[in-house]
């Protein structure tokens, strides 16, 4: 079977569960959430299971990357929070008909990573006034974390993580693009081939390893705090957030906070 297509399936079979789970945890009026499918031009989302809704307006909701909050965790591969969600500028808002029939306000949206990719997207939602806490967060990307876990043990190693298979995929994607008329098309599979081969360079190298404050400050940049908050928070000076967060960057390889907690979550840091 497709490995993409497999980890679809084992996502839909242990999703409905971790969202029962994740309910319990948090109090959360209201979980959902779905796996990722191939659309015309890319993965999209699909919103299939549903815990502590009054209608169906969401069920079979189809998302599409970088629309609504949902699509931005497609697009970006990070949680994200939105505390008003009627009114705030940081989402689009294609889907609001469905979200506020529901009576949604705070949302969060947590990626589902498998193999590096995001399979699945887990939400949580409040029909209140009040703001979703960051211990509610921590414990839905934990429940996200651990279904990843999941879904990549029934699933078996990573294909890249064969490089003989890597390889040959590399091999047989340099004999298609030779083999290739469109110059359109041709782009496109070059683009590919160099993911892929970027891909198995990331497995075959070392696992980076941060210092626990390092640690500490990917996890608030994923939570959308700012760096003042963050020296706040763990009773830093500024400019001591900022070194941790330089220092988290340069052995991530990351050009900017965001993307080095991303490149962390990648690789389990988090």
């Amino acid at each position: 079977m497709d490995g993409g297509l497999a980890a679809r399936k084992t996502m839909d079979e242990l999703l409905p569960q971790r969202l029962a789970r994740l309910r319990t945890a948090t109090g959360l009026p209201v979980v959902f959430g779905g796996a990722t499918h191939e659309g015309l031009d890319d993965e999209q989302l699909r919103l299939d299971y549903l815990i502590g809704t009054v209608g169906d307006s969401m069920r079979g909701l189809v998302v599409q990357p970088g629309k609504g909050l949902g699509g931005s965790v497609l697009r970006h591969r990070t949680p994200q929070r939105v505390n008003d969600y009627a009114t705030t500028v940081a989402i689009t808002h294609e889907y609001d008909r469905a979200v506020l029939t529901e009576g949604l306000t705070s949302v969060f949206a947590i990626p589902v990573l498998v193999w590096g990719q995001v399979q699945g997207v887990v939400y949580g939602a409040v029909r209140d006034r009040r703001p979703i806490g960051d211990r509610t967060l921590q414990t839905a990307i934990a429940t996200a974390n651990q279904l990843r876990r999941d879904v990549e043990a029934k699933l078996g190693p990573s294909p890249l993580e064969s490089p003989s298979g890597a390889r040959s995929a590399v091999a047989e994607l340099a004999a298609v693009i030779r083999d290739t008329s469109d110059p359109e098309m041709r782009e496109r599979l070059i683009r590919i081939r160099q993911d892929l081969i970027a891909s198995a360079a990331r497995v075959g190298r070392s696992k980076p390893v941060l210092t626990p404050r390092e640690t500490e400050a990917l996890r608030l940049v994923e939570l959308g705090a700012s760096n003042p908050e963050i020296a706040a928070k763990l009773g830093l000076s500024l400019e001591t957030v900022k070194a941790y967060l330089r220092s988290a960057m340069r052995r991530l390889e990351a050009h900017t906070r965001a993307a080095a907690a991303q490149q962390a979550r990648l690789h389990g840091l988090l």
